[in-house]
């Protein structure tokens, strides 16, 4: 049974998804906020919190009395979606898992981490995603205790510290970085992998209005995780991960 969390995630991630692949195009108006309560059979209050974060991070606008419309591009601009595992996971159909492996709160090591720290400590967190009993990505997270005093004591046995920040403190700015390199041998162990398979590795920094928040590593199985971007002259801000590839559930 979906939690009203998890099930206001999966609707974000549902419309996110129409959008970021064109399906829906710049302008179109997207369903009402009463049609959306019965195709997901939740509460218009659900419905209203996935697309008031699709208002945030500027994918739709709303008018009053004409509904909600995808919004249209800005000239030379990217979005790259932050992906919500567990919403994507369980849109795909498939049983999400999660697993905390380590938490700590820690002084800062070095310049960056100072940085992120804000004269402050920060949380540690170690965990890993999978899908179908499947491992999708181990992933590893420091979050500055100045910004987010609330993460020292949120559950993250039981919730994973991105899906908890996009609820939280969700993000105003955030840069990426994707590479592919070799496991490890205590990576690829928590992968199901052998030593040395090829990966892919997903760094990710976001601030909020200008202070930053988190610093995370998510690396996936190669061949679990695409890259999607698709690119046109009137819509070439769109560019989409997509964290499981269509029917891999190795």
């Amino acid at each position: 049974m979906n939690t009203p969390f998890s099930l206001h995630r999966r609707i974000y991630a549902d419309l996110e998804a129409r959008i970021l692949s064109g399906e829906w195009a710049p302008g179109q108006r997207i369903p009402f906020e009463h049609e959306l309560t019965r195709r997901y059979d939740c509460s218009r209050m659900t419905v209203n919190k996935a697309i008031s974060e699709l208002a945030e991070r500027g994918l739709v606008t709303r008018r009053r009395r004409a509904g909600t419309f995808v919004a249209q591009p800005r000239a030379q601009s990217a979005v790259l979606s932050i992906p919500d595992l567990k919403a994507e996971t369980e849109a795909r159909g498939q049983a999400y898992g999660y697993e905390l492996l380590m938490r700590r709160i820690r002084d800062p090591h070095n310049e960056e981490e100072f940085s992120l720290a804000g004269g402050g400590r920060l949380l540690e967190l170690s965990c890993l995603h999978s899908g179908d009993g499947a491992p999708l990505a181990l992933e590893r997270r420091l979050i500055t205790l100045v910004e987010t005093p609330e993460a020292e004591v949120a559950d993250f046995e039981n919730l994973s510290p991105g899906g908890w920040l996009l609820d939280f403190a969700p993000w105003t700015e955030a840069e990426h970085r994707i590479s592919a390199v070799a496991a490890e041998s205590g990576e690829a162990r928590r992968l199901g992998l052998r030593a040395g398979a090829p990966c892919l590795l997903l760094e990710r920094r976001t601030w909020r209005d200008g202070r930053p928040v988190t610093r995370a590593t998510q690396l996936f199985p190669g061949d679990r995780y695409d890259l999607v971007a698709r690119f046109s002259p009137a819509r070439n801000d769109a560019v989409r991960v997509e964290t499981i590839r269509s029917g891999d559930a190795r």
